[in-house]
């Protein structure tokens, strides 16, 4: 996906500053750029902090000032004392500040300054993101911001501290005008994910802004599909999911974390309760919804029973893709103040594969881990939910016609994509059989889209279950701990395909 914040930030500039944007998860600024530059302007996220320090480091090789904003240094700014100058929260009275400091000269200052944003920037006053500046063919998603803030005070969660508990909220001629500007690009993407920490973090709001959203697929002939990331009591909010299925949500990221009651309260995400978690998953899926899950393994609550009861969750739910994840504590949570308190959080430079001193031993945690995701994406467990989900989901999205798809992009992507996933999983994999399987089962019914988009990420998964499992993939994805290929011994991690 483009990053959003850099994107808004790039065109709040002064109209009368050049601007340079670069996305180095697309391709590094050259020599060329950093010599073009006056001034280096740097956001990131924990987990690319050695990116943001390699960044640092090459700026100040080419004699240029440097200026660090977003999430990362917004929570933990002692990790970066090499800028020249800290932006930390949000758009508002502080980048006002900045901007008018690096007008007044691009000169290093002798010493780090800070800017730390007292009063924000209105969502309804920010500009249109810089589109203009990136080439939206790029990326496989387009991203949009709605809303910003979640009420919710989940102990593992960072959001409430940088963006507050009372969600606010961007106008819906704002979102339109987002979506008429990515739309303008030749090559647009064709899905777009909603970025909001949770998009029914205000309700009201969310269906309030969901009818524009169904006028406008319907002027333009449904030209997009939406994601969204939300709380699993979604599945409470019959309204809003009937208007989601008309304006094209097909996916919805839920970060259930455990199938275990008692353990969401201890994290204080009771809310993920709020139904029987299979029922709400179902409701979803009756809307056509495909839920992926967010799941956290190293919970103090966790117990030798946990590994098995995940496992079944997994089988039982039908849930494809499954982010399953270390605990790892972030800067600016009620789990790091805890956590610290009591003396069991670990320096990133360990080596470990998370930041927190668990209650259960480290290695059984790890190996937990590892058997868990062999279990999730073993190809013919994957691809039986996938062809679970043709039935219990696809099936219920509503027919919208074809005429806002019908680019050449779409279709010359849709050959591309055919032929290497008949090539590499139809003929070459060793997980063959159960794709054709599940992939019959969904163009017997109609569902070519589905073939495909099941070939595609099931590949993904699979190649990273696979090097999850050599050790080249971190067990934290929220740790910038950087991987390098490690043996380890894997008795007790059952076989992936011909991976062992």
């Amino acid at each position: 996906m483009p990053p959003q914040g850099l994107l808004l930030i790039a065109a709040y500039l002064p109209a009368s500053w050049p601007v340079r944007f670069i996305d180095e998860n697309i391709a590094r600024a050259s020599a060329a750029d950093f010599r073009w530059a006056d001034v280096v302007l740097v956001s990131g996220m924990h987990i690319q902090a050695p990116q943001i320090h390699d960044i640092a480091q090459r700026a100040k090789a080419a004699g240029k000032t440097t200026v660090l904003g977003g999430a990362s240094v917004s929570g933990a700014p002692e990790l970066y004392p090499e800028f020249d100058y800290l932006h930390i929260g949000e758009i508002g009275d502080a980048t006002d500040r900045l901007l008018a400091c690096l007008d007044d000269s691009v000169t290093p200052p002798l010493a780090q300054i800070r800017f730390e944003t007292k009063e924000r920037l209105p969502l309804p006053s920010f500009p249109l993101p810089a589109y203009h500046l990136i080439q939206l063919d790029r990326y496989l998603i387009g991203s949009l911001q709605f809303s910003s803030g979640c009420p919710y005070r989940c102990e593992f969660c960072d959001i409430p501290a940088l963006y507050g508990r009372q969600p606010r909220l961007k106008t819906p001629q704002q979102i339109i005008a987002e979506l008429d500007a990515m739309l303008a690009q030749p090559g647009h993407p064709s899905v777009v994910y909603f970025v909001d920490d949770n998009f029914i973090g205000n309700r009201k709001a969310a269906r309030e802004i969901l009818p524009h959203l169904i006028n406008w697929q319907r002027e333009h002939g449904y030209p997009l599909q939406f994601a969204c990331e939300a709380t699993l009591n979604l599945a409470k909010q019959s309204e809003v999911l009937s208007l989601m299925r008309e304006a094209q949500f097909l996916t919805v990221f839920v970060g259930i974390e455990t199938p275990d009651a008692d353990e969401l309260k201890a994290m204080r995400k009771e809310h993920n309760a709020a139904l029987p978690m299979m029922e709400a998953i179902r409701t979803l899926n009756k809307y056509g919804l495909e839920v992926t899950s967010g799941i956290i393994l190293g919970l103090d609550t966790d117990t030798s029973d946990s590994e098995g009861r995940l496992k079944a969750f997994i089988d039982l739910s039908g849930i494809p893709i499954l982010t399953i994840n270390l605990l790892q504590a972030l800067p600016r949570t009620p789990l790091w103040d805890r956590l610290e308190r009591d003396g069991r959080l670990i320096a990133d430079g360990a080596g470990l594969e998370s930041n927190v001193q668990f209650l259960r031993p480290y290695d059984e945690v790890v190996a937990g881990w590892r058997r868990c995701i062999a279990h999730a994406y073993d190809p013919e467990r994957l691809f039986a939910r996938f062809a679970h989900q043709v039935d219990a989901t696809y099936a219920n999205r509503m027919d919208v016609p074809a005429r806002g798809k019908l680019t050449v992009r779409n279709l010359r992507e849709a050959v591309v994509l055919g032929f290497n996933i008949v090539l590499w999983i139809g003929l070459l994999s060793d997980y063959r059989r159960p794709f054709w399987r599940a992939a019959w089962h969904a163009l017997s019914r109609g569902q070519i889209d589905a073939a495909l988009g099941m070939g595609l990420v099931a590949y993904h998964l699979i190649q990273f279950s696979r090097e999850a499992l050599r050790g080249e993939q971190n067990a934290s994805f929220y740790s910038a701990h950087e991987r390098a290929a490690t043996a380890y011994t894997l008795e007790d991690v059952p076989a992936l395909g011909n991976q062992s």
